[in-house]
Formats: structure tokens, C-alpha cells, sequence
């Protein structure tokens, strides 16, 4: 009985190490550029320190070659609302995070602000989460944010479920 309990908790460790061990591989294999291309709906909510809240909707498309592209949102900035664009470039890691770099303009093409995000893939890279990292104004004036992401796929292809 004993040899029986040894034999079992062994071939239990030896699963759950196949286990482990291919779980990093799955992951690395959806969370590339080209893994996380798509259309993408999303919010933001926080307050630009010394200002007041920010938040916003909108949509926007990662390429698979490191380009958001067509950003649109509409977003309220302590209460004043407007439209704006972006556009930018992303990277990713093998673990699902990755960082983004935006400019957004007016609706005139006139820049409002440069800002970097880290971001979280997750929910099998059908959801990105992100924080702002950095906020600047086109005079160079860093901005203080807590601003968050919550974004998730519009479309998801079959190959990507």
C-alpha cells in the first residue's frame, strides 16, 4: 500500500511537470505581434493630476507588424468632451506584456498629447489591460496620470479562439 501511495504521488509530480512545462510554451505561441493583431474596443477612467478625470471610449486596430492604426475616441477631460484620433506603435513579449507609444490629435490633426502605456494581454489575448506610464503635451510638459485601459477584441478569427 505505501509502494502504491509512492508510485502515485510520483506519476502526480511527473504530470503536473509535463504540465507546467508546456503551459509557458501554449502562451508564448498566442502573445506575438502578429497574435495580438486585430480591432479592439476600449475604455479609459483616471484623472490627469491637477486637472481633473479623464475618461474615454473608442476603437482602434493593431496590425501584427507593431502599428495601432485608426484610433478614434471620444473621450471628457474634467467635464469637456471631444473627439480625438491616435496612432502609435506597440510591442509584445512572449509572457503577455507588452508597451505602447500614442500620439492623439484633434479631430483637426493638431497633437494633444504623447503617451506610453504598459500593457497585460490576457483571457486568452482576447482582453488588454494597460496603465499610463507617461503623458506629455506638445510644448514637452510631462503630465502625472492614473489613467487605466480595459480593451477587448471586436473580432476574433477562428485561428485566434
Amino acid at each position: 500500500m505505501k509502494h502504491q501511495n509512492g508510485l502515485t504521488l510520483l506519476a502526480g509530480l511527473v504530470f503536473t511537470a509535463v504540465f507546467l512545462s508546456a503551459a509557458p510554451n501554449a502562451q508564448a505561441g498566442q502573445c506575438s505581434l502578429a497574435g495580438v493583431a486585430g480591432k479592439w474596443g476600449f475604455t479609459t477612467s483616471g484623472t490627469i493630476v491637477g486637472i481633473g478625470p479623464r475618461s474615454s471610449l473608442g476603437i482602434f486596430t493593431l496590425d501584427g507588424a507593431g502599428n495601432l492604426l485608426g484610433g478614434k475616441a471620444t473621450a471628457s477631460l474634467n467635464g469637456s468632451v471631444t473627439d480625438e484620433t491616435f496612432a502609435g506603435t506597440y510591442t509584445v513579449n512572449p509572457d503577455c506584456t507588452g508597451k505602447l507609444a500614442i500620439t492623439i490629435s484633434d479631430l483637426a490633426g493638431n497633437k494633444i498629447l504623447a503617451a506610453t502605456l504598459d500593457l497585460v494581454f490576457d483571457d486568452t489575448v482576447r482582453q488588454l489591460r494597460g496603465i499610463f506610464t507617461s503623458a506629455v503635451l506638445p510644448n514637452g510638459t510631462p503630465l502625472g496620470t492614473v489613467i487605466t485601459v480595459d480593451a477587448k477584441r471586436t473580432f476574433i478569427s477562428e485561428e485566434n479562439d
